[in-house]
């Protein structure tokens, strides 16, 4: 019986402690305000004193308004920064890591499209070479067959050639 009363105390601590998990903030009066649901997007951020899962946070009073004077205030400041971590350091260096590789794999996919173009430039060039000789040209159509470009046909190409020219060279 002792262990099922201890098992109850303990269940009902912690459904309890899910109601810790509400938003805290000051209305446009100063009053503050309780819910389960975000603030409005009108309140700003710096009135926003409690959120869901992370640290309370002490209410904005009229005395910060006031700026300190003295070596006092400047000893408050050096006492209250944050200290640097080493996992905020190995985080930027992670994170430069990341862009130089992207920077790299954006350099690396420009220059294989830039070798790209410049081959379709040649090849259009060549094939503009070869169509310009005047010589009989076949094409192989859809069914495998050999069929001589007529006029009209060699009208068409030429101009396809030179559209990938124009874009490409």
């Amino acid at each position: 019986m002792k262990n099922f009363a201890r098992s109850l105390f303990l269940l009902t601590s912690l459904v309890s402690s899910l109601a810790v998990a509400q938003w805290q903030w000051l209305d446009k009066d100063g009053h503050p305000v309780f819910s389960d649901r975000a603030p409005p997007a009108s309140v700003p951020d710096k009135a926003i004193v409690k959120r869901p899962g992370l640290p309370q946070l002490q209410p904005a009073s009229n005395t910060a308004d006031v700026p300190a004077t003295g070596t006092t205030a400047l000893a408050k400041g050096a006492a209250s920064a944050p200290k640097d971590s080493g996992l905020d350091q190995q985080l930027l260096e992670k994170k430069k890591k990341a862009d130089e590789q992207d920077a790299a794999k954006l350099k690396s996919e420009e220059q294989r499209r830039l070798a790209v173009k410049a081959d379709n430039c040649q090849r259009a060039k060549s094939a503009r070479a070869e169509l310009n000789a005047g010589g009989r040209l076949s094409r192989t159509n859809a069914q495998g067959e050999r069929v001589i470009l007529d006029d009209a046909a060699r009208a068409a190409e030429a101009k396809r050639i030179q559209s990938v020219i124009d874009l490409d060279c």
